[in-house]
């Protein structure tokens, strides 16, 4: 299993970016990046900027960490494709029945978030279950 130190992360993100405003042959994964951060254009100056890659995001700052929001899209996306955990590609249309695209990763994101701390918290594995029921209960929320 790849796991991907704090920096590689970065440097995979900022170089996906300098490739892609660069006019470079970019790899699959690349592209998904690059796609991603086109559409968060308020990450883009954290992109450009050489020392981001080293910056803190702490929360009381108020501030997204840019680096982990594109990498829990770019989690969810891989996900859906292989519908691991299992259901969650049917929890995925569902939401889009209902939602765009991207309102539907940041809504599976929240869900996403929700897991883990709480997993973090009980030092339990992450609940699948409980995920995926998060995705489907806000699938048929009013927004």
């Amino acid at each position: 299993m790849f796991n991907p130190t704090r920096e590689q992360v970065r440097e995979f993100f900022t170089e996906a970016w300098r490739k892609q405003r660069g006019g470079a042959v970019l790899t699959p994964l690349e592209t998904m990046a690059a796609d991603l951060i086109v559409m968060h254009p308020e990450y883009h100056a954290d992109l450009d900027d050489p020392e981001a890659a080293a910056r803190d995001y702490p929360v009381e700052e108020g501030r997204t960490n840019p680096f982990l929001h594109l990498s829990m899209h770019l989690a969810i996306a891989e996900q859906v494709s292989i519908d691991h955990p299992p259901g969650i590609r049917a929890a995925w249309r569902a939401l889009l029945g209902t939602r765009g695209e991207h309102e539907a990763a940041h809504v599976v994101m929240e869900a996403l978030g929700e897991v883990v701390w709480e997993a973090q918290r009980l030092g339990t594995p992450l609940d699948n279950d409980r995920y995926l029921d998060l995705i489907r209960r806000r699938a048929t929320q009013d927004r």
